[in-house]
């Protein structure tokens, strides 16, 4: 074959380039690790929320209408006492996503602030020592406790992060957050799972969804969620402190008037405890 030899798939190389021809893309890895950990996997919940709940998350823009329509009236409902408030958003949700809120919640008269993160893309190794810097940020005025807003799974950063640093927290309020009971029994497992890259029941640092945070915590809950099976936001006894129902849609616990005002409400009655 005048020096020449085949490797792969009939393509002719010279002499001495067969094990080229084998040798692994420096790109291969990355790719590898990427997709690991994303497909989902594991077993299957026992149950779920109803289709006909999930599909009534479409009604977001109405719920945002709503909310600026009587931004003014939502604001005189609750009674705002100064406190410094961090609001974390749900899964591939930023800043924007929680503006409804913050916004009325500061006409009310709190001080209500953004993570300052992005988007959130799930857990890192490194989550709770963000959020920290961001508190360190805001408590640099006047070294007070801020109590920490989160929805869905930006609940559970809140009720973590109370765990980690408990002496910089003066409470937690999850909306819709699923710490309790199984973590697949929603429709968002499959996406968390993508999204952050790793099973949704082994994030990348220690982790105990169940365990109450050792600060006041207010969990609110819908019925018709559509998203997160209600028990597993609403909680147990002994997971959380005080388990307040909403009206509204996932989506619609922080832009519906329902879940902005079950704030305010969460915010008062930590404040009477």
């Amino acid at each position: 074959m005048d020096g020449r030899r085949i490797c792969h798939d009939n393509v002719i190389f010279a002499p001495g380039l067969e094990k080229d021809c084998l040798a692994v893309p420096p790109y291969a890895d990355a790719i590898a690790n990427f997709w690991k950990g994303r497909f989902p996997a594991g077993p299957k919940a026992v149950a779920r929320p109803p289709i006909p709940h999930l599909l009534g998350n479409a009604a977001l823009p109405f719920d945002l209408a709503r909310t600026r329509k009587s931004l003014p009236e939502l604001a005189q409902a609750i009674r705002g006492d100064g406190r410094h408030l961090l609001l974390i958003p749900g899964l591939m949700a930023g800043e924007r996503r929680m503006e409804p809120l913050r916004e009325v919640l500061n006409a009310a008269g709190f001080d209500a602030h953004g993570w300052g993160l992005g988007r959130n893309l799930g857990p890192k190794i490194d989550s709770l020592e963000q959020i920290d810097r961001r508190v360190d940020a805001i408590r640099r005025s006047s070294g007070a406790p801020v109590t920490l807003v989160g929805w869905s799974l930006g609940g559970l950063f809140a009720r973590e992060y109370a765990k980690f640093a408990t002496h910089k927290v003066g409470g937690v309020v999850t909306m819709g957050t699923p710490f309790s009971g199984d973590p697949r029994a929603n429709h968002a497992w499959r996406l968390y799972q993508f999204v952050a890259g790793h099973p949704v029941d082994c994030p990348p640092f220690a982790c105990r969804r169940e365990e109450k945070p050792p600060v006041p915590t207010v969990a609110l809950w819908s019925a018709r969620d559509g998203v997160i099976l209600p028990e597993c936001a609403r909680g147990r006894k002994g997971e959380r402190d005080r388990a307040i129902e909403v009206d509204c849609t996932h989506m619609g616990f922080a832009a519906a008037p329902e879940g902005i005002l079950a704030v305010g409400r969460a915010l008062e009655a930590m404040r009477a405890n």
